[in-house]
């Protein structure tokens, strides 16, 4: 297993594990276009040249960013993948000097046990709401906002 940043030959595959969740509506929908726009920000963990998992670290401001995007084959849940990515984007926040991170997610229990506490959406940043307009289910969100202190 290897976690390493994103390259934009990875792109097409992230969008196949991304499309897979979308279609559940367990998270938002990404174009091609956005994907490559946020290349550098994602960790992709590979498994004998295969891409199995995904997360993406977005700064949303100066103290705070967020996990996104944050997915895993099926086949390949609970082997540790996902906790490897999230502490990636963690190491990454902090080397930016970052003391926050959040997360909307649906996966609490797993973000739990990777030290999150549930909060109320209101105390996250209105800039992170734009990427909401784009879910089919805005304005009724029922994905749970997360953060760790770091």
């Amino acid at each position: 297993m290897i976690i390493r940043k994103a390259t934009v030959r990875d792109i097409p595959e992230i969008k196949i594990i991304i499309d897979y969740y979308a279609r559940q509506e367990m998270m938002l929908q990404r174009s091609l276009s956005e994907l490559y726009e946020f290349t550098r920000s994602f960790y992709v963990c590979e498994i004998e040249d295969e891409i199995v998992g995904c997360c993406a670290l977005q700064v949303s401001w100066e103290d705070m960013a967020e996990i996104m995007s944050f997915a895993v084959k099926q086949k390949h849940r609970e082997q540790g993948i996902g906790t490897e990515l999230v502490r990636s984007c963690i190491n990454e926040a902090k080397e930016l000097d970052i003391n926050k991170v959040f997360t909307l997610t649906y996966a609490v229990p797993f973000f739990e046990k990777q030290g999150f506490d549930k909060i109320d959406k209101q105390q996250l940043p209105h800039k992170i709401w734009s990427g909401c307009i784009k879910c089919p289910k805005f304005p009724n969100c029922d994905e749970v906002a997360m953060l760790k202190n770091i």
